[in-house]
């Protein structure tokens, strides 16, 4: 059934999200609920498809301050939806990081950090408060931002040093976090043929992803088959 929401919002918006709610609702289907759980979900979600809550986005179109009330909902679908219909400029760091440290699925938190945290002007500074972090979820955005410096702007960023890093704690890191620490590894060793040896032998060392399943014509995300695919391609 619909969340319930906090009584300090306007009669006008708890009509507007009890709305949608119940429309996410319809959308959802046992099949992809019980996916969702196996990934992480939990109970607060309907099992509504990605393609079905873009569409759903498209017709509200952008509004900021329904997004914000989606979001505090805490339902899955709700704040998959809330990353698409939020304007990230008017969001402070302070509600940010409230919002990267709420979450409970990671569906949510990359889509928070496609369409949201990578958009925001003061994201470098929330990159570094994060990768500071003990939290899981600050940390997995963290790191995915600092994936995204290696690949786009990396002046500055001590490579040699993040990989001391990585090979020391990803081991050991919460699943959520090895994700995107992995994915930085990668994007060292592909970007930087200085430092691909050691890329290569530290994804060999701690063999994360070594066995993960992938489909037909897919790249295995074990950094190094990834990062010797990916220079192939350059090649």
């Amino acid at each position: 059934m619909p969340q319930e929401l906090p009584s300090t919002q306007s009669s006008t918006t708890i009509m507007n999200v009890q709305e949608i709610l119940t429309k996410l609702e319809a959308l959802g289907n046992e099949q992809m609920r019980k996916q969702n759980q196996k990934r992480g979900a939990g109970d607060n979600q309907f099992g509504v498809r990605l393609g079905e809550i873009r569409k759903l986005a498209k017709s509200i179109k952008t509004n900021h301050e329904l997004a914000k009330d989606l979001w505090e909902t805490g339902n899955i679908e709700a704040r998959l939806l809330a990353t698409l219909l939020v304007k990230p400029k008017s969001l402070s760091m302070e509600e940010l990081d409230h919002m990267v440290r709420s979450i409970t699925f990671v569906q949510v938190a990359d889509w928070l950090n496609a369409y949201v945290i990578k958009r925001h002007p003061e994201k470098e500074s929330l990159r570094q408060n994060w990768m500071a972090s003990n939290d899981p979820m600050a940390l997995r955005s963290g790191w995915s931002l600092t994936a995204e410096r290696v690949a786009k702007s990396p002046d500055g960023l001590e490579l040699a040093e993040l990989l001391k890093r990585i090979e020391s704690e990803m081991g050991t890191a919460d699943s959520v976090v090895q994700w995107t620490m992995n994915t930085a590894l990668a994007e060292i060793g592909i970007h930087f043929p200085e430092h691909r040896q050691r890329a290569l032998a530290i994804g060999e060392k701690l063999g994360i992803y070594r066995d993960y399943p992938v489909s037909k014509g897919c790249t295995s995300p074990f950094a190094p088959i990834w990062i010797n695919e990916m220079v192939r391609r350059q090649g």
